[in-house]
């Protein structure tokens, strides 16, 4: 791949998927090519736009670590990369271009996560160094710009996936929806409630395939469902629709409740917690992972989006 081209002074004026405009831009959205990353000033975050329903992040696989940049210090700073996340989301986007003619659209957080976190709100994100806050800021607006020609691309509506990993002792892919692991292990009035809530909440009032919520979320058809059919456990799905007590589990971060549609707009968003081993550890394996991943959401957005790729 190219190096990305870096655009000096970048804010775009695409329309935020909630409809307000980030600032104002040297570069107007539309003008950049499809398929062709740039990056802010510093070369640290990156967005390449697509013609998919569908954007891509990786927020914790950078490995750009600056000396001039302090490592963020704070009582509840994470520091550690999630290994491999960022090759596994270009695998990702390839696999789905291959497949339908069509491109997600793809944003990076290229620094390594000592120095910047882009799935925490600025002050942790950052560490409170003022010398990060453009990069914040410019991250979330390349989110909104993605966002924004997804929804055009898919007729309306878009389907957002935030990739990281974990090192919790069940190897399974943790599905974030902002729903804690006591609400999926309620009454199903009580987790159909809080869907309302969730970070895929449009979808739960506006699913083109008619399924009921539940289904959506935990059922044979769901996302999780998906991926353990494909071999893949997930969890919830149908044959773990909930975590154990005491079982770790990932339900969701700043940029589910930030970009996804908790609090309105057209665009879904789902936090996947990848396991390492036999999934991010190998070249081999994140291939695999990815082909299948990129064919279970074609799926996913014909099925409940009514999107079907036409080359």
């Amino acid at each position: 791949m190219s190096a990305p081209r870096r655009v000096l002074g970048v804010a775009l004026l695409a329309m935020g998927c909630g409809g307000a405009a980030p600032s104002a831009t040297s570069a107007p959205v539309d003008s950049l090519a499809v398929g062709v990353p740039i990056t802010d000033t510093n070369g640290w975050v990156e967005l390449t736009l697509g013609t998919a329903p569908l954007v891509l992040v990786a927020p914790h696989g950078g490995s750009i670590a600056p000396a001039s940049l302090a490592d963020r210090s704070c009582a509840v700073c994470v520091t550690g990369n999630d290994a491999n996340t960022q090759d596994l989301a270009r695998r990702i986007v390839e696999s789905f271009a291959q497949r339908t003619g069509r491109r997600p659209q793809l944003v990076v957080n290229r620094l390594d996560r000592a120095k910047f976190d882009a799935n925490r709100d600025r002050d942790e994100a950052t560490g409170g160094a003022p010398v990060l806050f453009d990069t914040w800021a410019t991250f979330h607006r390349f989110i909104d710009s993605a966002s924004a020609r997804a929804v055009r691309a898919g007729n309306g509506r878009a389907l957002l996936l935030d990739l990281h990993g974990h090192a919790h002792p069940i190897a399974r892919i943790e599905l974030g929806y902002l729903l804690s692991e006591s609400t999926l292990r309620a009454s199903d009035a009580t987790i159909q409630a809080a869907l309302t809530q969730s970070s895929i909440a449009r979808l739960v009032v506006d699913r083109r395939s008619g399924d009921d919520p539940l289904t959506v979320l935990r059922g044979a058809t769901s996302f999780g469902g998906a991926l353990a059919a494909a071999g893949y456990a997930a969890v919830p799905s149908p044959t773990a629709p909930a975590p154990l007590v005491g079982e770790p589990f990932f339900d969701g971060g700043y940029n589910t409740q930030r970009h996804g549609s908790r609090a309105g707009g057209v665009v879904d968003a789902i936090q996947l917690e990848h396991p390492f081993p036999g999934l991010r550890d190998s070249a081999a394996n994140r291939q695999r992972y990815a082909d299948s991943l990129a064919a279970i959401t074609v799926r996913f957005l014909q099925r409940q989006y009514g999107w079907t790729p036409a080359r």
